[in-house]
This record gives C-alpha cells, sequence and structure tokens, in this order.
C-alpha cells in the first residue's frame, strides 16, 4: 500500500532539508570562518532597525493600524543590542506615540484610531524602552485604567477593543500595561484566572479561548498573566511544562503548534516560558506531590489532609471542588513583577539552550541586518524582535537571580554577542523596567 505524505510532511522535510544544510556546511568550515559565522552582526541590525524608525517605505501601509508594534520592535530590539536612539528622535517616538493616546484612554493604532489593547501593550512598552520623565509622564494612566475597565468583560477576560474579540492575549496585555504602570487592582483581576484556566487544553499549553488549540503565544500570555495576577498556581504546570518542552524541533528552534513547522519568533514565545517556570519549581513540585495524593486516595475530601494549611490555600485551585479559592492578594499586586524577578531559579533549562542559540543565529539571522521565520523567508521588525528577546533568554536562562552576571559558557560564539537583559514577565529590557518602576511605585 502506497503511504502518501501529507503537505504539512512536506513541508517540514523541506525545512529540515534547509536547515540541516545550513548546519552541514557550517561544520565543514574552518573554525575562524565558523567564529565569523556565530557572530551577532550588531551594527547590520541596528543600521536596518534605525532606519526602519526614521522611515519606512511604502509597502508598510498595510501596517497602518500597527504603528505602535513597529516602534515596540525597533526600540526592543535596539534596547536588547545595547544601542540607544539620539535624543530628537526618542522626543518624534514620545510625540507620535501622544498622538496615538486615545482622549478617554489607552492607544490606538495610530493617531485617530479607537483604542486597543494589543496596541496600548506595545505603546506603553516603547515608552518604558524610551525611558526617561518626560517620556512615561506622556501615559495618562487614570485615563488608561479607565479603558482597561470598559475592555473587562463579565466573563473575566477582557475585550481587544470596544465591541472585539475576547481572548487570551486580551487578558494578558491588559494585565501586564496594568501591572507596570502600578494600577492593577482586583476590579480588573476579578475572575481573569477563570477564564485562562479554562483556556488551557488537554495537551497542557493554552489556547487563545475556550476549545482552541494550544498555541505558543498564548501559552506565554496565559501563563504569564496568571503569575501578574498571582493565580499560577490554578494552572496545570506539570502538563503546561510538559507541552512546551516538546515544542522544541530537531531544528533547534520551537514551533507553535503541534506539528507546526518551526518559527524564530516563538524562541520567544516558547523560550520564554521556561525562565517563568524555573521560578515556579516549588510550585510544580507540590502540584506533583498532590497529585500523587490523589493516586493514593480517591477521597477528594483526604487528597490534602496531610498539607499544612499556607499550602492547601497556595494551590487552592486544584480543589475548587472543596470551595477553597480564596481571591488574590491585592496588596501585592505592584510587587509581582518586580518581587518574580528577583526570585531565584531553582533548576537549570528545560530545553536545548545552545541549540535554540544556533537556531537563531545560523538560520534566522540575515548578515545584512535582521531576523527572519526559517531560511527561506525574509526578514521584518516583528521576527527581529523576538529572536532577539528569545537570545536573550538563552544567554540569561542560568542565572539565579536577576542580579546575577551571566558567563560566557551560557553564549554562544563571541561574548561580544551577549545582549541585554530582558524583563521575562513584559519583554522589556530589565535596566528600563526598573526605571520605570521607581517612577510608578510613588504613584
Amino acid at each position: 500500500m502506497e503511504v502518501i505524505p501529507t503537505v504539512t510532511q512536506r513541508e517540514q522535510w523541506m525545512v529540515e532539508s534547509q536547515v540541516f544544510g545550513i548546519y552541514n556546511n557550517f561544520k565543514e568550515l574552518p573554525r575562524r570562518a565558523q567564529t565569523v559565522l556565530l557572530e551577532i552582526v550588531c551594527d547590520k541590525h541596528t543600521e536596518y532597525l534605525t532606519n526602519g524608525l526614521r522611515r519606512l517605505p511604502p509597502s508598510f501601509c498595510v501596517l497602518d493600524a500597527n504603528r505602535p508594534w513597529l516602534c515596540y520592535w525597533i526600540l526592543h530590539s535596539l534596547a536588547l543590542l545595547g544601542e540607544s536612539i539620539d535624543v530628537n528622535l526618542k522626543h518624534h517616538v514620545v510625540d507620535f506615540l501622544s498622538r496615538c493616546q486615545d482622549p478617554l484612554g489607552g492607544y490606538g493604532g495610530g493617531p485617530g484610531q479607537m483604542p486597543h489593547l494589543a496596541t496600548t501593550y506595545a505603546a506603553v512598552n516603547s515608552i518604558i524602552t524610551v525611558g526617561g520623565r518626560r517620556a512615561l509622564s506622556s501615559i495618562n494612566r487614570d485615563r488608561l485604567y479607565a479603558f482597561l475597565q470598559r475592555m473587562k468583560d463579565p466573563s473575566g477576560s477582557f475585550r481587544m477593543h470596544e465591541k472585539g474579540e475576547i481572548d487570551v492575549r486580551a487578558c494578558y496585555t491588559a494585565v501586564s500595561v496594568a501591572s507596570i504602570l502600578n494600577i492593577l487592582d482586583y476590579k480588573l483581576v476579578e475572575n481573569v484566572g477563570d477564564y485562562i484556566l479554562s483556556c488551557q487544553t488537554y495537551e497542557g499549553g493554552i489556547a487563545g479561548e475556550p476549545g482552541s488549540e494550544a498555541h505558543g503565544g498564548y501559552t506565554f500570555c496565559g501563563l504569564a498573566a496568571m503569575i501578574l495576577i498571582n493565580e499560577v498556581h490554578r494552572l496545570d504546570l506539570p502538563a503546561l511544562v510538559n507541552w512546551v518542552a516538546f515544542r522544541q524541533g530537531v531544528e533547534g528552534g520551537f514551533q507553535g503548534r503541534t506539528n507546526k513547522l518551526v518559527d524564530g519568533c516563538y524562541s520567544f514565545w516558547q523560550g520564554g516560558v521556561f525562565p517563568l517556570i524555573q521560578r515556579l519549581l516549588r510550585s510544580i513540585e507540590e502540584q506533583l506531590r498532590i497529585i500523587g495524593c490523589r493516586k493514593h486516595d480517591n477521597d477528594s475530601s483526604k487528597i490534602n489532609v496531610n498539607l499544612p494549611e499556607e499550602t492547601r490555600q497556595m494551590h487552592s485551585g486544584l480543589f475548587e471542588q472543596k470551595g477553597l479559592q480564596e481571591p488574590p492578594d491585592v496588596a501585592k499586586f505592584s510587587d509581582v513583577g518586580f518581587d518574580f524577578v528577583k526570585r531565584s531559579a531553582d533548576i537549570g533549562p528545560l530545553f536545548q539552550n545552545f541549540a535554540l542559540q544556533q537556531y537563531i543565529i545560523l538560520c534566522s539571522q540575515i548578515m545584512d541586518g535582521g531576523f527572519r521565520d526559517k531560511p527561506g523567508k525574509s526578514r521584518d521588525f516583528y521576527h527581529t524582535c523576538y529572536c532577539l528577546s528569545g537570545l536573550s533568554v538563552c544567554q540569561y536562562i542560568n542565572l539565579e537571580t536577576a542580579d546575577s552576571s551571566p558567563i560566557a559558557q551560557e553564549v554562544l560564539g563571541p561574548y561580544s554577542n551577549l545582549l541585554e537583559q530582558t524583563h521575562p514577565l513584559y519583554n522589556v529590557v530589565l535596566e528600563r523596567y526598573y526605571s520605570a518602576r521607581e517612577l510608578f511605585s510613588h504613584l
């Protein structure tokens, strides 16, 4: 009986052939040539990004509703590379984003466009990346909070815009913005955890909405949001870890969903889950312990009989049938992002760290500047941003705390490849986050 390969199989074989062709050619080169190819061409990336920030060609008109995203992708990429932009260009960026700010709160995709949670997230992260009191003070926090309240849906989730779609992405962008600006409260958080929990699938990953397929971007968004609202213990963390770990392919990069092709942007959307997981090890171990108790005793009333009261409350989401669910600790919302990044990483990386770096540098990097999805694709600002973000995750994945210094052994290629560290929950450079927190924590 003849076996006919599917379209997906043929595409996978083609990508594997291209990637392994690159790797085999690399292995045959002299060591000096290998060193050159493993170098991040920072000057070329900086030129490509800076030119994009100054002026874009007419073909970008299709992204007119995504202009704050273009600002974020470019600015964050430059910040990761340790590059700054001149003062006049900073002023132009802040002035432009101020024109995108709606009079009633939130940011639209361009001046005069309706406010949208995605572009609000991009605009706020862009302004934090620019930094400085003038930039940070341009954000109208009171009106932005009112906008977030208007987007709040009775289901617990958020709408992306007025009468817009409801999904996990909306939960994350709303919670992330509110958290980093120090305006997150119980009104915004109420029932968000219920909605995200309903989106975790049988595979362990998180879908965009209930009943959909688990997806890398939504998994990161759901996990990060649950951490920021102090409800991460409610997720099935062991299953989530298992799903994400198996999304790394033979190429070294990550796929976004089961049986899909590798894509450079998932270097962050999937790879960025691991620095979060490393700081949640104790919660995962406790869940496994509880599961073990369940296997030995089917009586739910005795599941946690031997656990201390503090542990039972911390893992109350696992025992909803007993009515143990507690409201999150509102007093600590403003400290979650800061405290979480200060936590020690109890374990090393749960993925092939150097394989991912190799894929990003050899297969996604364009030597003339920029990064791409995979061999055969063109460079763009989106993939440049998330390939660099994933590379930063790789380089700092073994740090015990955020204040530790990375060692050369964690950086593939020359040590000059070392990027700035990104905050694993917000994906802004850590130093810029600290500066913004210093201002917003007093407001």
